[in-house]
Formats: structure tokens, sequence, C-alpha cells
């Protein structure tokens, strides 16, 4: 039995649709990403969709072609400020968030030229425009915030990212230790992906039941928004992240990236 942990946010549902039918290989748990990351870090589970800048944290191997991904708009990984992103002075930090956090410290000196303070707090948008001038916040909380009738900018890191580097950019990806899963496993994980891509409308619904507008609004960024496919553009885009990471002190130090291979190794990509 592989144990997975997954996120629990929308845009990552589709990666585990279908996987019910392999009950007997699969077992999946929901998390927030910060919390996925600790738990194959502790060894509690085999398998993360973890936030991608924990790949440095660990001796891991990735699942090929997998993972959560934006090209220009996310729309759930942004910043929501009380004025602009240029005059901002302190910005709070969404503690379920890892990834964002390091992508949000580069853009901040890479493409939007500003240093700001730094506070780590609970994601409630409300109680973090207390703490600071600006705040992250990801997943489905951002996607559902209506930024112009709270008064307040939102800066889409998705879209800057793209902006600054001509890139998509890998927010999650399926991790593991070497060994962890086998080639057909692997398999399995990209022919869920494919099934999950293909059936939006069935996840929207399945996600908010009872809000037909919410599901409208899903369906459309999972359509729209949000890609599940990694491929060599992205793997550029992971290289250039984790080095102007390191760059601003987010990160200690890069690596290369390893991937599981069908016979069970891990190899070095570059």
């Amino acid at each position: 039995m592989v144990r997975l942990g997954n996120v629990s946010f929308l845009n990552a549902r589709p990666l585990v649709w279908g996987l019910e039918a392999y009950a007997d290989r699969f077992s999946v748990r929901f998390d927030v990403p910060s919390r996925c990351a600790s738990l194959l870090h502790a060894g509690d589970i085999d398998v993360g969709l973890i936030p991608s800048i924990e790949f440095l944290a660990g001796e891991y191997a990735i699942v090929p072609g997998v993972g959560v991904v934006s090209e220009g708009d996310v729309r759930s990984v942004a910043l929501f400020t009380t004025r602009p992103i240029e005059a901002v002075r302190s910005i709070a930090l969404d503690t379920n968030s890892r990834t964002s956090v390091a992508l949000t410290r580069v853009l901040c000196a890479r493409h939007f030229g500003i240093d700001p303070a730094y506070v780590h707090a609970a994601p409630d948008l409300d109680r973090m425009l207390t703490q600071a001038e600006a705040a992250l916040v990801i997943g489905d909380p951002a996607l559902f915030v209506d930024a112009d009738a709270r008064g307040l900018n939102k800066i889409d890191l998705g879209s800057a990212w793209t902006a600054m580097t001509g890139l998509p950019f890998v927010y999650a990806f399926w991790a593991g230790r070497p060994g962890a899963v086998t080639g057909d496993d692997v398999l399995l994980l990209q022919a869920a992906r494919d099934e999950g891509i293909r059936e939006s409308l069935a996840i929207a619904r399945q996600f908010f039941p009872d809000d037909p507008d919410k599901q409208e609004i899903a369906e459309r960024y999972l359509r729209t928004n949000i890609r599940h496919d990694v491929g060599t553009r992205e793997q550029d885009a992971l290289a250039l992240f984790f080095e102007l990471a390191v760059s601003v002190g987010a990160v200690p130090a890069s690596r290369p990236l390893r991937w599981f291979d069908a016979s069970l190794r891990a190899l070095s990509s570059r």
C-alpha cells in the first residue's frame, strides 16, 4: 500500500480522481500543502503532493509528468494589498504555504522592487491585513476572495512570475524517497491525472455540491488556469525558481531534479 498525501485544495483534486479503483494499492489523505511536506519529511506518508520548494529539503525523487502548474493567471495564489504594490512595506504570509512564500520573496526582490518586512500568519485575510499592508493567500480562499468588494488590490503571483520569466510556474508535484513507488504506480498516477483533467465539471460539482455559482467558477478555474502536466519548460521553470529562491535567501541551496523511472530508480535530471 502506497500512502499518498494529497493537498486538500480544489486544484489538486484532479490528481487523485479515479484512484478509488485502486484502493488496494493507494491510500489517500488530504492536508494543506505545508502539512503534506511535513508528513513526507517525517516518513508518515510515502509520496506527497509537496510544495515544489520542499524538494530541496530531502532526498526525494519526483513522479514524472505530474504537478500543479499555471502559466499566466493562476487566480488562487495572490497578494491582497491595501496600497499599490510598490508602496507595500509589510506582507503577512500564509502559514499553509511554503512555495508561495518563497515565490513572494523572489517576486518582491526581482520583480516588484520592494523589500518588505514579512510576518507569518494563519490564513485569515481580514486578520492578516491588521498585521501588514499586504497578505499572501493561497488555494480556495484566494480563488473566492472578491478583492474589489473589499477595496483591495489583487496581485496574481502566477501572472507576475510569467511576466518576469516567460515561463510557467510549478507549485507542487508528487515526490517521495527513491523506491517509494514502482513503475506501475507511476503509470497509475499519470492515468489518474489524465482522467481528472477530463472530469473538471464532475470534480467541481463534487467539491461544491450545494453551490452552482462556485461550481461554475471552479470548473472554469480547472479548465483555464490550472494545468497538471510537467514537461521541459516546467523543469526549466523549477530550476530557475530554485536558483532565484537561493539568491534571495529563501532556501540555503538548490539541487538537481530527480525523477522516478519505471524500474524504481531515481534519475538525475540536469
